[in-house]
C-alpha cells in the first residue's frame, strides 16, 4: 500500500509527470500540422526536430539521474520545470528551421531530466523501500497524460493557435509545475516504523548496490529498448495495421483507442494483485501479452483485433512499471538515478527510431510486419526469464 507521507508526492509527481508528458510527448501529434503549414516546413522536418529532443534526452538521463542521486530529486525537477518553461516558450516564438530545431533540443534536455525515470528517482531516494507502490501510483495518474494533453492542446490551438498553446503550456510548468515540485521533501522521509510495514518489499529491495554480472545490465536495457520500440511503434502504426487487416477505418480507430485504457487497467493490476509477487515474474506476464496478441490476430483476424489491443495495452502498462521496479529489486536502492539513466538511453533511441523503422516494416509487409514485434517480445521475454533464473540461483 502507499503510506500516508507517499500519498502526497505521488499526488504531486503524477500531476506534474501528465503535465510533462502532455506538453513534450505528446504534442508534436497535433502541433506540427498548424507549424509546419505557418513556417513552410515539410512535417517531417518537425517530427525529426522531435526525434532530436529524444536523442538528447537519451544522452542527458544518465547525468540527470546521478544528479538525482546527489541532490534529491526536488532541485533536479525545479531545474526541469524551467527548462520545460523555456523550450516551450522558444518554440511559439520560432520563426525559422533552425529556432525550431534549438528549441525542441531545450525541450529534449528537459524530457531526458523530467519524465519519468526522474519521477522514479525520486521517490526512490525518498521512499528505498516502499518506492514499487509509488512508482505504480505515479504511473496510474499519468497514464491519462494522452487522455488530458490531446483535448487541451486542441482546443487551445483552435483558440489561442499553435504559439499561443506552446506559450500556455510553458505557463503551467512556472504556474503549477514549479509550486507542486517545490513542494516534495527534501531528504528520505521513509522511517523505520514505515520501513516494517513493507518487510515483504524490504526482502526484494537492498539499500546498497548489488553483485550482478554486467549482462544482466545489458539485458534489462535491451528489454527496455524493445518495449518502447514496439509502444511507440504501435503508437504510430496501430490503425493501419488493423486496417491492412481487414478492419475498416472507423473499427480501425475504435480498437486502436482501447489501447489507453487497457493501460491503465494494466497498472491497476500491478497496483492490486501483482503488487504481491516479484516485479521479475509480472514483467515476464507482461512481456509475453503483445506476442500473444499478435498470434491470435494474425490466427483469427478481426475479430481478435479487440483481444489484441487490450492484451498490447495491459502489457505495455506493466512495463512501464516495471521499467522503474526492476533495477530497483536486481540492482538495489544505491545509485538508481545514474543507472536508470543509462538503462533508458538505449530505450529513448529506439523509441526515436521507431516510426520510421517498422514504418517501413509495415510499407514491405503490411500486418505481417506485427510478427517482427512478436518476435522481439518473445526475446525480451528469453532475456527476463535468464535474469529470473540468476536470482533464483
Amino acid at each position: 500500500m502507499i503510506l500516508t507521507g507517499q500519498r502526497a508526492v505521488v499526488a504531486r509527481l503524477g500531476t506534474t509527470q501528465t503535465l510533462a508528458w502532455a506538453s513534450s510527448y505528446y504534442l508534436p501529434a497535433l502541433l506540427a500540422a498548424p507549424l509546419s503549414a505557418e513556417l513552410g516546413l515539410p512535417v517531417t522536418n518537425v517530427f525529426g526536430a522531435f526525434t532530436l529532443a529524444l536523442v538528447i534526452s537519451a544522452l542527458v538521463g544518465p547525468r540527470a539521474g546521478r544528479a538525482i542521486d546527489e541532490l534529491g530529486g526536488r532541485r533536479v525537477l525545479l531545474v526541469t520545470n524551467v527548462l520545460f518553461a523555456l523550450g516551450l516558450a522558444s518554440l511559439g516564438l520560432v520563426q525559422s528551421e533552425w529556432q525550431l530545431w534549438a528549441a525542441w533540443a531545450l525541450i529534449g534536455v528537459a524530457m531526458g531530466s523530467g519524465l519519468y525515470d526522474a519521477a522514479f528517482a525520486t521517490v526512490v531516494r525518498l521512499y528505498p523501500a516502499s518506492a514499487r507502490n509509488a512508482i505504480t501510483g505515479i504511473t496510474l495518474v499519468a497514464g491519462f497524460a494522452s487522455t488530458v494533453g490531446w483535448p487541451l492542446t486542441s482546443w487551445w490551438i483552435e483558440t489561442l493557435g499553435w504559439r499561443g498553446t506552446c506559450l500556455t503550456w510553458a505557463a503551467l510548468h512556472v504556474l503549477l509545475g514549479l509550486p507542486l515540485h517545490a513542494g516534495l521533501p527534501r531528504a528520505a522521509v521513509e522511517t523505520a516504523a514505515e520501513e516494517a510495514d513493507q518487510r515483504p518489499q524490504l526482502r526484494e529491495v537492498s539499500a546498497a548496490p548489488r553483485q550482478v554480472p554486467r549482462w544482466m545490465g545489458m539485458a534489462m536495457a535491451a528489454v527496455f529498448a524493445i518495449t518502447w520500440f514496439t509502444s511507440t511503434a504501435m503508437a504510430a502504426h496501430l490503425p493501419t495495421l488493423l486496417q491492412a487487416q481487414g478492419l475498416s477505418a472507423a473499427a480501425a480507430l475504435g480498437v486502436a483507442m482501447l489501447v489507453g485504457p487497457a493501460q491503465v487497467a494494466g497498472r491497476l493490476l500491478e497496483f492490486g494483485f501483482l503488487r504481491h509477487i516479484h516485479p521479475l515474474l509480472s514483467a515476464r506476464l507482461a512481456a509475453a501479452t503483445h506476442p500473444l496478441g499478435v498470434m491470435g490476430f494474425m490466427a483469427f483476424g478481426p475479430v481478435a483485433a479487440w483481444l489484441f489491443a487490450g492484451l498490447h495495452g495491459a502489457g505495455n502498462g506493466i512495463l512501464t512499471i516495471a521499467k522503474g521496479t526492476l533495477p530497483l529489486v536486481v540492482f538495489g536502492a544505491a545509485g538508481y538515478g545514474q543507472r536508470q539513466g543509462w538503462l533508458m538511453a538505449p530505450a529513448r533511441i529506439a523509441q526515436a527510431a521507431a516510426p520510421v523503422l517498422f514504418g517501413l516494416a509495415v510499407t514491405q509487409w503490411a500486418s505481417g510486419a506485427l510478427w517482427l514485434t512478436a518476435g522481439l517480445g518473445v526475446l525480451a521475454l528469453l532475456m527476463l526469464q535468464a535474469m529470473a533464473a540468476l536470482l533464483r540461483r
